[in-house]
C-alpha cells in the first residue's frame, strides 16, 4: 500500500484539466480543482476520463469514482457498497498510538475499509511485528478490508462485533479500535447524499439515540483486552456524555478526547492494568 503521492494536473486524454474542473464546478463539486487532479491522475484512457467525470457529476462520491481514499498518508481501496473513512477519524488513530505506543496486539472492529487497522499497523510495525485483525458484519466491507490490512499480515473475520474474532485474542488486545455507526435512525435520512444513498445503512445507523453499537462494544470489550489496553470508538459531541456512561459501567476508566479543528470526538476507555 503505498504512501500517497503528488499528482500533476496531466494526462494523455484530449479532456484538458480547465475542462474537467469546468464540468465538476458546474455540477456544484466544491473542490472541483483538486477533484480534477485526481480523477486526471486516476484515468488511464480518454474513455476511462469521460466514463469518472459522469460519475462523480451524477453524485457518486469521489473516493469511490477514484476507488481510494486518502487516510493518514495511505491509499486505502474502497468499493461500492463500503463505508468510505473519514479523515476526522485520523484522530482516533493518533489517540491509540499515544496511548500504546507498543501495541503488539491490534483490532479494528466494524471496520469498513480497515483504514484504521492498516494505519495502525503501518505506524506500529516499526516498532516491531504487530498481528492486525480486522471485523466487520457486512460481507462487502470483510472484502475491501483484506484488500487494505492484508500487506500488513492483517486478518479479517466476518460476524457480528466479537463473535467474529477468535477466542485466542480474548485478555490480549492492546488497542481495540472500534468505529462503531452512531447516527441515531431518525436522523439518517437527513445524512448528506453522498452517505445517505451510496453507503449501507448498517454502517450510519446507531438505533434510537445512535449509542446501541457503542454499548454492546464497551460492555464486552473488558473481557478483550490486555491489562492496560485501551478501547476507542468515535461518537458526536452531544453522544459523549451518554458514551462516557456506557464505558464507565464496564468497568473502565472512561475520557473524552476531542479535536475542534477535525471536528472529531473519541470516547477512550483504559483497563485496568
Amino acid at each position: 500500500m503505498p504512501p500517497l503521492s503528488p499528482s500533476s494536473p496531466s494526462s494523455p486524454s484530449p479532456l484538458s484539466y480547465d475542462a474537467v474542473v469546468a464540468v465538476l464546478r458546474a455540477a456544484g463539486c466544491v473542490f472541483a480543482e483538486d477533484e480534477a487532479r485526481l480523477i486526471l491522475a486516476t484515468a488511464r484512457t480518454p474513455d476511462e476520463l469521460a466514463a469518472m467525470v459522469d460519475r462523480r457529476i451524477t453524485g457518486l462520491p469521489l473516493e469511490l469514482v477514484v476507488g481510494w481514499a486518502e487516510f493518514r498518508g495511505l491509499r486505502i481501496a474502497v468499493e461500492p457498497g463500503v463505508f468510505v473513512p473519514r479523515r476526522r477519524t485520523e484522530f482516533l488513530v493518533e489517540q491509540a498510538l499515544s496511548l500504546a505506543p507498543d501495541a503488539a496486539v491490534v483490532v479494528d472492529l466494524c471496520c469498513g475499509s480497515g483504514a484504521v487497522g492498516a494505519a495502525l499497523a503501518a505506524a506500529l510495525g516499526s516498532n516491531g511485528r504487530v498481528e492486525l485483525h480486522a471485523a466487520d458484519i457486512d460481507p462487502a466491507a470483510v472484502r475491501c478490508a483484506h484488500r487494505n490490512v492484508a500487506p500488513y499480515g492483517g486478518r479479517v473475520h466476518a460476524g457480528d462485533l466479537f463473535q467474529a474474532l477468535p477466542g485466542s485474542l480474548r485478555g490480549r488486545v492492546g488497542i481495540l479500535a472500534a468505529n462503531v455507526p452512531y447516527v441515531p435512525t431518525d436522523e439518517v435520512g437527513m445524512l448528506p447524499p453522498e452517505a445517505r444513498d451510496h453507503e449501507p445503512r448498517v454502517a450510519l445507523d446507531g438505533g434510537p439515540d445512535g449509542l446501541d453499537v457503542l454499548r454492546r462494544v464497551a460492555a464486552e470489550a473488558p473481557r478483550w483486552l490486555a491489562p492496560g489496553g485501551c478501547l476507542l470508538i468515535e461518537t458526536s459531541e452531544r453522544q459523549a456524555p451518554t458514551a462516557l456512561e456506557a464505558f464507565g459501567d464496564s468497568g473502565l476508566s472512561a475520557r473524552l478526547a476531542a479535536s475542534e479543528e477535525r471536528y472529531a470526538t473519541v470516547v477512550v476507555g483504559l483497563s485496568r492494568p
